[in-house]
């Protein structure tokens, strides 16, 4: 098993756009960040902010075309995957790099039964196994009952809560170093989300794996994530620890979203939005992109993009005001 302090991924100066080279839609516009071993992060931000097609960028799931690597790179331990051959790719897919989609009813095949989906994952990645067994024993521990009757159901026959446990029963198959869980929880009612999240938090522990978790609930980050990232319109606005970014955010965004948040206790009584909405991929706002929808703002914000500064250890923010005054 991999050391916590081993660099399982490193994301570099990412760049994924999508349709023509004179004017395309930049999804990904410049992203840079670490995954660890067994640690969990988190990419949080709007719908459009790029978090999805960043998280496909990791196994090179981004359809080319229409979507194309503009630069950067993602190197999975040492290796950069943006580099790989399509041999190696399908090694990386599911042995290593493992996902979980936010509609488990999308994702599965509605002509299979569950044991033959969650066989084929093993057999692609592990010959000599004996497939039936392991599927037995990945949907027990995902706490599916009676995993032998369920061999023979179809998706529709389950519950949306049991179709999300047989795809995470899928993607931990094969005991991937990373797994990436995209809005793992969004199609579920609250206490089914519940039992997922506590789901992954356990097999996470057993496996030894890194979870990186796509949301934009900030509550499943403050429950499961040692570091978050904000995301916004293509760029990373501010990153750190937890718990310093969300007790003490830097990022005009970044309070934004935690003052969109509703709240059972406080004085304050109605939930306060963000004006406006993410910017067109194709025409990103000049200087900081978030300035259109920023209270701060100032003509410098139109003008220039801010640099990364520390907002203490291990705490990034990209704004010019972001000092308290």
């Amino acid at each position: 098993m991999a050391s916590h302090s081993e660099t399982l991924l490193e994301v570099r100066d990412l760049r994924v756009y999508f349709g023509p080279a004179a004017r395309p839609a930049r999804a990904v516009d410049g992203v840079s960040f670490d995954v660890r071993a067994g640690e969990t992060i988190a990419l949080v931000g709007e719908s459009g902010c790029g978090k999805t097609v960043t998280a496909l960028s990791l196994a090179r799931l981004v359809p080319e075309p229409p979507g194309w690597y503009a630069g950067g790179e993602v190197r999975y331990l040492g290796h950069d995957i943006l580099k790989y051959d399509q041999r190696a790719l399908r090694r990386l897919r599911g042995g290593e790099i493992a996902y979980v989609f936010q509609e488990p009813a999308d994702a599965l095949n509605p002509l299979f039964t569950i044991g033959a989906q969650v066989a084929e994952a093993i057999r692609l990645h592990r010959d000599d196994a004996d497939a039936r067994a392991l599927t037995m024993d990945i949907l027990d521990r995902v706490g599916l009952p009676d995993p032998q009757a369920l061999l023979k159901t179809y998706p529709h026959q389950l519950s949306g809560g049991m179709q999300q446990r047989v795809m995470i029963a899928m993607a931990l198959a094969c005991r991937p170093k990373l797994l990436v869980a995209d809005e793992p929880t969004t199609a579920l009612d609250v206490t089914i989300q519940a039992e997922i999240m506590d789901l992954l938090a356990r097999l996470q522990a057993e496996l030894g794996m890194a979870i990186l978790l796509i949301t934009h609930n900030l509550g499943l980050v403050a429950q499961l994530a040692g570091r978050v990232h904000v995301m916004y319109a293509g760029r990373l606005v501010e990153s750190g620890p937890v718990r310093e970014v969300l007790d003490r955010p830097a990022h005009p965004y970044t309070r934004a979203l935690l003052e969109a948040v509703p709240r059972l206790t406080g004085s304050r009584a109605r939930v306060s939005g963000i004006p406006g909405a993410v910017p067109d991929s194709t025409d990103w706002p000049a200087g900081c992109r978030f300035h259109p929808r920023c209270s701060l703002a100032q003509p410098v914000c139109r003008e220039k993009t801010p640099a990364d500064e520390s907002a203490g250890e291990g705490h990034a923010v990209a704004c010019h005001f972001w000092r308290p005054a």
